[in-house]
């Protein structure tokens, strides 16, 4: 699988040359697999017979799988310990990493708060100052939460006076968050203290005597595993304990459900959504001082978002009749046929945010941001122009806001920060990074290339202005494709690191996403799933088609529903790719829906459960089409074992089977973090060594040495 190159046919210039010559880069062996136990567990789906022979890697608890966990970490610590320019790289992503990173001024009571991040630090701190352009002084800092970072902020908010603010704390990256309450002018912690809160921050009521918050029972066992049911409501009152807090809404009757609360400004209503999964959804009201809430817009078939709730008129987004999303609004005092605001255009209404009286209406054209400012009546106050082209954030304010900060960011540019006017319309630059790069000598293209049925499908390429079309480039392929998950552009260091060595990184917009609509996403979900696993493979074909790249140079990767991708595309195409990289995917598809919230997922994927379901989804299940005698790329697997949103069984199972079936020589091993999630509030440390041992793992199976860039 290693076929060494000329360095000299990957880059000319901008790096220093290898003393020694390409044939003689090191060629690695890792040491042998663990010798994993493969049990007799089979099951029945619907008269099929499916063995699970790892099925006792499921209990995370047991001194069997950390046995396991442990050998399996010592094969792939020996094998990437072995890659001579692991700490050249290291030392480049960190070099990369270390700038300022300035989030987004915010207004709350007289004082500005924003995050920042001094460049290395592994959690971002909040800061307040007088101005948003003041000397800020430190408020809120996560880093001092635990020693080694692993402790983040998964939610800030303050209350509508501004006294006070409740962050949601998230130990070792778990989806579990505690929520606590500071007293703004103090600093000190109130005894307010709320467990068990899960998809839930606190969103405060318009008095600011309290907030709501969604929680399940504290769990009795498998704390990171069991199935999660029975979400609950709650209004909890500052200054009481949380067993005093009052049970708004609870659904006996459907356990598999989530429900969140959303009170309008001016304290009148409180509403209600609810959903059955990662898509459709459904809205209750009731009025202040009523017990009973009713049914506004029926689940669950479509979408609803809400924006604001003005004299007594809901304003939401939906895709009810409208595959690109319209604006609508609906009365509460007398319900009857929503109007709409905003109608469905060609583009995907992405959202709607407020701000000083205006409506912004945030589109996708061919997954790049577009902005359309509307008074409330519907009517175009203009199109916005945005200074520079790339993905958006924090687009909006408060009613009573004259201008308001967003943020622009794009593949070769991180995070700059805008000031926007809302009466003329301008945006006056706040702050641009310091980056330790020089952005001119990298460009992002975007193509389209035709699926395996004809459907077309954008792509970001970046890459070196001086790059040439002959078949030799280092390619990375990322993607996603589901769950109406867009990606738009945006900056990640380790790619611009592997992008600086000659590499192509590319951002393929799959369906299952909903760049282009509602009917993008459900061409890409269900039955319809093998659609993007097609798009994902044409992607390849392509890209080698095109001579950006060629087989034996090109790895592909993705993280949880893209790395079932790289999962399912690797198992159907093993011939297409030199190197695998699926991080915490979704593998095991006839069982991820009976762990932690998988259940959530049914609506995207369908269930094992279901007879017609289970057909195709055993069809491409990552786990179950991994063959004997087969020769798979070299692939590295990537998990954590606090992973509570797909548990680490997952990954254990793909790899301990992926192991068991490799023909080839190319090394399958798996890298399984310590204290890490899912990825959210990830510390720095852990992402620039995790991202160490992904590259150097690329480069030394694609045959070609990282060369430390010259300063």
């Amino acid at each position: 699988m290693i076929k060494p190159v000329c360095a000299a046919a990957l880059l000319a210039g901008g790096v220093a040359m290898v003393a020694t010559s390409c044939t003689q880069m090191k060629q690695i062996k890792h040491q042998p697999y663990p010798d994993t136990a493969r049990g007799e567990v089979v099951d029945d789906y619907f008269g099929t017979e499916v063995a699970d022979p790892y099925r006792w890697l499921e209990d995370d608890n047991s001194e069997a799988t950390a046995a396991w966990v442990a050998a399996e970490n010592a094969v792939t610590n020996d094998y990437l310990s072995q890659i001579p320019f692991r700490g050249a790289i290291r030392q480049r992503l960190t070099e990369l990493w270390n700038y300022p990173k300035q989030g987004l001024p915010a207004k709350h009571g007289d004082a500005w708060y924003w995050f920042y991040n001094d460049g290395l630090q592994n959690q971002s701190v909040l800061y307040r100052a007088d101005a948003p352009d003041g000397a800020g002084e430190v408020f809120l800092d996560p880093n001092a939460l635990s020693a080694d970072g692993t402790v983040a902020l998964s939610a800030v908010s303050f209350s509508e006076d501004g006294k006070y603010c409740a962050y949601s704390v998230a130990a070792s990256g778990s989806d579990w968050v505690e929520i606590r309450v500071l007293d703004v002018a103090s600093g000190e912690l109130t005894g307010d203290r709320i467990e068990w809160v899960k998809f839930s921050g606190a969103t405060w009521a318009p008095d600011s005597k309290g907030f709501y918050y969604s929680a399940y029972d504290a769990p009795k066992e498998g704390v990171y595993s069991s199935q999660n049911q029975f979400q609950k409501v709650y209004y909890h009152a500052l200054g009481t304990p949380q067993s005093a807090d009052e049970l708004i809404y609870h659904d006996p009757a459907h356990p598999l459900r989530y429900f969140s609360a959303w009170p309008s400004d001016d304290g009148k209503w409180l509403f209600v959504i609810g959903s059955e999964g990662t898509s459709g959804s459904e809205v209750l009201c009731r009025r202040t001082g009523e017990k009973r809430f009713r049914t506004l817009l029926k689940g669950f078939d479509h979408d609803y978002g809400i924006v604001d709730c003005k004299d007594d008129q809901l304003y939401y987004t939906t895709n009810d009749g409208a595959s690109n999303y319209a604006l609508c609004k609906l009365s509460l005092t007398a319900p009857g046929k929503p109007a709409t605001v905003i109608p469905e255009k060609q583009q995907l209404l992405e959202g709607v945010s407020t701000g000083g009286g205006s409506l912004f209406a945030i589109y996708l054209q061919d997954a790049q941001h577009k902005v359309a400012q509307y008074d409330y009546d519907g009517t175009l106050v203009r199109e916005v122009e945005l200074p520079a082209i790339g993905s958006l954030g924090g687009f909006g304010g408060e009613k009573e806001d004259t201008e308001f900060y967003y943020a622009l960011s794009n593949y070769t540019s991180p995070s700059t920060i805008y000031r926007y006017d809302i009466a003329s319309g301008t945006s006056t630059l706040f702050k641009a990074p310091e980056v330790n790069f020089d952005p001119e000598l990298f460009v992002t293209d975007q193509v389209f290339y035709a699926s395996k049925d004809g459907t077309r499908v954008p792509m970001f390429i970046t890459h070196r202005k001086d790059m040439k079309l002959d078949g030799t480039n280092p390619c990375l392929l990322y993607a996603y494709g589901g769950f109406q998950i867009n990606l738009t552009p945006g900056f990640n260091p380790s790619a611009l690191m592997f992008v600086e060595q000659g590499g192509i990184y590319c951002v393929a917009n799959l369906r299952g996403g909903s760049e282009y609509g509602e009917e993008w996403h459900k061409a890409g979900m269900l039955q319809n799933k093998q659609n993007v696993f097609d798009d994902f493979i044409a992607a390849a074909e392509y890209l080698v088609a095109e001579k950006y790249t060629s087989s034996d140079k090109l790895a592909i990767s993705g993280g949880s529903n893209g790395g079932l991708l790289v999962g399912a595309c690797e198992v159907q195409r093993p011939d297409l790719y030199a190197v695998c990289l699926p991080a915490v995917g979704v593998m095991d598809m006839l069982r991820y829906h009976k762990f932690t919230i998988g259940w959530g997922w049914a609506v995207e994927y369908g269930s094992s459960d279901n007879e017609e379901q289970f057909g195709y989804i055993y069809k491409y299940s990552p786990l179950h089409n991994i063959k004997e005698g087969v020769a798979y790329p070299a692939t590295l697997v990537m998990t954590a074992d606090h992973d509570d949103r797909v548990v680490p069984a997952h990954s254990f199972k793909f790899a301990a089977e992926m192991q068991h079936c490799q023909a080839g020589d190319a090394p399958v091993l798996i890298r399984i973090e310590s204290n890490a999630g899912h990825g959210a509030g990830k510390p720095t440390s852990k992402r620039i060594d995790e991202a160490t041992d992904m590259y150097a793992f690329v480069f030394q199976n694609i045959g070609v040495p990282y060369r430390p860039v010259k300063k």
